[in-house]
């Protein structure tokens, strides 16, 4: 079984008067639950334009937990895809009874022995340290970030373009959402941190690694984000939830018990063998 060991903090931050931000994890006890669904971690970031942005946040993940842990197991694909359409069902459904806009980020991982799913909508990130560097794994939705997708604006412009905060994609504004899926292997001693765009607006990517590096706990990392962010006047909440994987074992998914084929019983005809 994977050692996981993380931390989470979330804060208003020194302009807003309401914290939007949303920071949730679950690591299960029984074993059963581990090795069927494993560990899952995800934060949200309420759209402060609209209304109700710290509602949006919170009710997305907890409608996103209960479904995931809900969902089949060894299916963290198919449960991560039908947690987002139920988080965005809520959401939307919310908006509707308190006649208001509401919309959220997600960005959400599901550690599943030595792999890594990662299910995103909006801008807030998820960061990969390894060996002393800093990965993205997650493309921010908005119209800044299509234009570094399309090469028209370099990556390093991002911070600090006027339109960095337009989102493109988010939660409860549609009937149907497409997040990205993606998947990755985890090794022992990699970091993750979660964070949303208060956080990484303020903090260059390189900065995530040598803050990592200087600092080997998830509640250290997480705190020290925060207050670099904080200290240089980010004008957001800021939330950072950092994951450190101590030691990670292979995935076992269970063999599938399938049925002796026509195939292989006129084989087994043909070599005299039929078991």
């Amino acid at each position: 079984m994977s050692i996981l060991s993380s931390y989470g903090s979330s804060q208003t931050g020194i302009v807003r008067t309401e914290n939007q931000d949303a920071v949730r994890s679950y690591e299960p006890e029984d074993s059963q639950t581990v090795e069927s669904h494993g560990q899952l971690y995800a934060v949200a970031d309420g759209l402060g334009g609209y209304e109700h942005g710290g509602i949006a946040s919170t009710l997305a993940l907890e409608t996103f937990f209960s479904n995931f842990y809900s969902g089949s197991p060894y299916k963290s694909p198919q449960n991560l895809r039908q947690s987002f359409q139920a988080a965005n069902l809520a959401v939307a459904q919310a908006a509707q009874r308190l006649q208001a806009r509401m919309g959220t980020t997600l960005s959400a991982i599901n550690i599943f022995g030595d792999q890594l799913h990662i299910a995103h909508i909006g801008d807030s990130r998820v960061y990969l340290i390894r060996d002393g560097k800093a990965l993205c794994l997650t493309q921010d939705h908005t119209a800044v970030g299509e234009l570094v997708r399309m090469r028209v604006l370099s990556p390093d412009k991002v911070r600090t373009h006027e339109r960095r905060s337009v989102l493109e994609k988010c939660l409860g504004m549609q009937l149907f959402v497409q997040p990205d899926i993606s998947r990755h292997t985890i090794e022992a001693d990699d970091v993750l941190i979660l964070c949303t765009d208060g956080i990484w607006a303020y903090v260059e990517d390189d900065e995530f690694a040598k803050l990592t590096l200087a600092r080997r706990e998830p509640q250290q990392i997480s705190q020290t984000l925060i207050e670099t962010a904080l200290a240089r006047e980010s004008d957001d909440n800021v939330s950072a939830l950092v994951i450190h994987a101590v030691q990670i074992t292979s995935s076992l998914v269970p063999q599938k018990n399938n049925r002796f084929s026509l195939t292989q019983f006129i084989r087994g005809r043909l070599t005299g063998k039929t078991s």
